[in-house]
């Protein structure tokens, strides 16, 4: 199913992805600051007003996780 999603939504969990990998992937000097970064993109992509529209299914949800990760694979 082809869904359009706001673009900053979008971004924000593709961005999740990224930052979720390179913490989990190896040894890094700023893990703390990547924890962070993952925290607020949390709070950014559960607080995205995308959610309250009748299109901010639990479907919805699944097809953007979906689409950012394909997005976030190198």
């Amino acid at each position: 199913m082809d869904r359009h999603f706001p673009s900053d939504l979008l971004k924000a969990q593709t961005s999740w992805y990224v930052t979720y990998e390179q913490l989990a992937t190896g040894p890094s000097d700023d893990a703390a600051a990547q924890r962070r970064r993952l925290l607020r993109l949390s709070r950014l992509i559960a607080g995205h007003p995308y959610w309250t529209t009748s299109a901010g299914t639990p479907a919805a949800r699944l097809a953007l996780k979906e689409i950012a990760r394909t997005k976030a694979r190198p």
